[in-house]
């Protein structure tokens, strides 16, 4: 009876043990720089967001925050760079909806964020606009939707790729509008931007602040935001759903993951960190300004959209038989 006992002891000192080391690791953290993972080039939503929310957390913490930019695999390979990063709080990746898109996408990668990541905290997101070039005869949605009916397989769209939230997004109004048009895919939205101003493609659907200063100009017109409500940058403009397309929706949002096996106290105090900086005055202000909505969230809510929007996008990505190797 007195191992036993001395056994049960043993076993409630080493739970004791550990719950004060793990609440002694969280008073302690950070006590050195943390690094930010940017999956994406310098310049895109992603690294201007990401390198402001470093900035803000760095005089939060009283540590550097480093951005490191990660491209490639189309932000896959940023999201397996911190997969594989010890699971200390020392390394953490901003991911857009590609964490979402790409099981569906891709026939192998070489990371699984259902077991190799760990949420910490939902961030932000930009809605779309779909923008058609001024000699598109087309003056609201409906009009565009029966400009391709009439002249079907004949208009075409662009993409920063496939599989992109761009090229989904006109799937998707494929799929709920009945219509056929041709893709034309290019090397990262802003390409496809380009282009459509230029005359090159009919439409494209792209982020609202990346062409603000094009729907001023007069260089695109404005059809419809594919967001749940209007935007303020475009009160004029409906959404896709108010034009009579129930379900389109598509946003990019954004959320910060660490390694699988990060200790829940430091996800809990990045967490908490990152939720005060997206409600501090000076970077709110600083990427509502460029368009970026800040939307924090617990490590839950970051689970459930992202498992909301693996469905959602899984069957647009298969009954669109899109594919990448």
């Amino acid at each position: 009876m007195h191992s036993v006992l001395s056994r049960s002891g043993a076993v409630v000192a080493s739970i004791l043990l550990a719950l004060l080391c793990a609440t002694s690791f969280a008073q302690s953290f950070p006590s050195k720089p943390v690094r930010l993972i940017l999956p994406f080039p310098p310049g895109g939503p992603s690294d201007i967001q990401g390198r402001a929310l470093g900035t803000q957390l760095s005089e939060q913490i009283g540590q550097t925050v480093i951005a490191d930019n990660r491209p490639g695999v189309g932000g896959n390979f940023g999201l397996e760079v911190a997969s594989k990063a010890p699971p200390d709080g020392y390394t953490i990746v901003l991911s857009s909806p590609t964490v979402a898109i790409s099981p569906s996408l891709y026939k192998r990668l070489n990371y699984n964020a259902d077991t190799d990541l760990t949420p910490v905290a939902r961030m932000t997101t930009i809605e779309n606009v779909l923008v058609v070039h001024p000699s598109v005869p087309a003056k609201s949605l409906k009009e565009f939707v029966k400009l391709a009916r009439t002249h079907s397989d004949k208009l075409n769209f662009g993409s920063g790729g496939a599989g992109t939230t761009n090229h989904l997004a006109n799937e998707m109004l494929q799929h709920i509008a009945k219509i056929k048009m041709v893709h034309v895919p290019y090397k990262g939205a802003t390409r496809a931007a380009l282009s459509l101003i230029s005359g090159e493609v009919d439409e494209v659907v792209v982020s609202v602040p990346s062409v603000m200063p094009y729907i001023k100009a007069g260089r695109v017109r404005p059809l419809a935001v594919l967001s749940k409500q209007r935007v303020p940058q475009l009160p004029d403009v409906p959404t896709g759903i108010e034009a009579g397309y129930e379900g389109l929706t598509i946003s990019i949002w954004y959320g910060i993951y660490a390694p699988a096996g990060t200790p829940r106290s430091i996800v809990m105090r990045l967490n908490e960190e990152i939720t005060k900086a997206l409600q501090s005055p000076t970077l709110k202000k600083r990427l509502v300004n460029l368009g970026i909505q800040p939307w924090p969230g617990s490590p839950e809510d970051l689970a459930s959209l992202v498992s909301s929007e693996k469905k959602r996008f899984a069957a647009l990505i298969k009954a669109a038989g899109i594919s990448k190797r």
